[in-house]
Parts: C-alpha cells; structure tokens; sequence
C-alpha cells in the first residue's frame, strides 16, 4: 500500500527577467511553471515537491527573491509544501536574503521535515567555487544524530551532487566524500536518496540504497563527439512514490524541441570551476 508520493524537481538553473546572461533569455522559469501545472493537471496530489539544487544560475538577491515568488506560486497551486537545497551554482548568502528573507550567511544550508511520517532530510554539499561537492563536518555529526531515531515510514536524503557513479561524468565532478556518507546513511531508515547536477536520468543503489540521479526541468545533457557535452532543450521531473517495501521512481518527460542549446568540454567545465 502506498504511504504517499512527492515530487523531485532539479536544476531549474532560474534567474529574474531583468537577469542578462546566456541562461536568461531561455525563460527557465516559466519551465517550473509549466511542471507545476503539469502535475496539477494531472492530478497526482503530492505530499511535497524537493528541488535539489541549481535553483540559481550564479544567482544574486534579486534572483532568488524572484524564485522564491515561483516556488510560491507552485506551492499555493499543488497546497503543499516545497523544499529546496542548494547546488554548485547556487550562492548561500543572496539565496538566505532573497529566498529566505533572512540576514545573509555564508552557513551551510540544511534541515529535517516531516511529512505524512516520511522524513525528508536536505544537505548541502556545495562548495563554493567548485563543480564537485562535499557533504562537511558538522552537517555529517548532525546527519548521524539524526538518524538515530527512525522515523515512522523512513527518510529521504536530498543534496545536489548525486551519490551514484555517472557513465560520462568524471568523478572530480561529483561527491569527493561520497563513502563518508553513504557509511553515515549505511543501516539506517534511508530509503532513498534524491540529487540532481548530472542533467541526466539515473537510478541505482549504493550502499544497498535506492539512489536518483536526475535530469533538470531547465535542460539535459547529453555526451557528443571529442569529449564534448552538450545541453539540450528539455524539461522533466520524477514522481516517487513511497511503500512499505520501499520507493519507486517515475519520471515524467513534458514535451519539448530537443534542440542544441550549447556546448563544452568536460576540461574546460572543470577548469572553469577550480
């Protein structure tokens, strides 16, 4: 019997409609709207939506006091709450003046909920500066407290930087400390762990745990000749669904062009992180 569904969004790359950079004039936002009234249209009645970072592309105050009136707007739509974490390309100070009105900090952002008795627990395993992330010190003490109590129906864990390994993604691009993670979610109530960065659709297991990896309502990626990758026009989002038996994951594709927005090297992406 299902306990309740959710909604995984991720990297929605938004700016505000003054925003002048290569992302703006693709009007990303207007995609999370489009997925919001997707799955009310749909009638799929989630108990929460997670966004798992890149809310922002290289965000200011002004971005994220924008965002925060989309995410609003597809709150009050659907009547439940939504939860974000923080990406690679997010900025913790303006996202805590413009997104959470409060006095802006450079302090990691995370926290626990619960829902229907679901435990949705968000990290931040951004690093300033860089593509790669990393789950720090203290939020892994925290995490480790935290879960020595069980919640009633289990926990989902939401952070960008996904822990499964990517075909295609250099490693230097993902978690740097993924096993001291997984050895803290490892014989816990965890029963899945939800990310994005990637721009592609992946599920797996690690450390016996269901683990997503997925695409962006902004745009996919896609791995083209010389070691290139290019970003293409998409927009998607996941349906999970949580049993006593565990969780299952659905992804749904909203139609789209599948044109070339643009390309890179995966050295010059790296190089332009470091």
């Amino acid at each position: 019997m299902e306990k309740l569904k959710f909604i995984h969004l991720t990297d929605t790359h938004m700016n505000a409609p003054h925003a002048q950079n290569h992302f703006s004039k693709l009007k990303l936002a207007d995609k999370v709207s489009r997925v919001f009234a997707h799955i009310h249209a749909n009638a799929i009645s989630p108990a929460f939506v997670v966004i798992t970072g890149d809310l922002s592309h290289e965000g200011d105050v002004q971005d994220y006091e924008y965002i925060r009136t989309i995410v609003d707007e597809g709150s009050a739509r659907l009547g439940v709450p939504v939860y974000v974490v923080l990406g690679n390309h997010d900025h913790r100070a303006p996202f805590r003046e413009g997104f959470l009105q409060e006095e802006p900090s450079e302090q990691p952002y995370y926290y626990s909920h619960t829902i229907q008795g679901v435990r949705l627990i968000g990290l931040n395993s951004q690093i300033k500066g860089h593509h790669h992330g990393e789950i720090d010190a203290e939020q892994l003490a925290w995490l480790e407290e935290t879960l020595r109590t069980p919640a009633e129906n289990g926990t989902i864990v939401a952070l960008h930087h996904p822990l499964l390994t990517i075909n295609g993604m250099p490693s230097e691009h993902l978690l740097a400390n993924r096993e001291q993670l997984g050895t803290v979610l490892e014989g816990t109530d965890v029963i899945g762990v939800v990310a994005g960065h990637v721009h592609t659709n992946n599920v797996g297991t690690y450390k016996g745990i269901c683990s997503v990896a997925a695409t962006g309502t902004a745009f996919a990626g896609e791995a083209a000749e010389d070691n290139q990758f290019k970003m293409v026009d998409f927009c998607g989002y996941n349906v999970i669904s949580v049993f006593e038996e565990g969780i299952t994951v659905q992804s749904i594709v909203l139609p789209g062009m599948q044109e070339e927005f643009f390309r890179f090297s995966m050295e010059a992406a790296a190089a332009h992180n470091e």
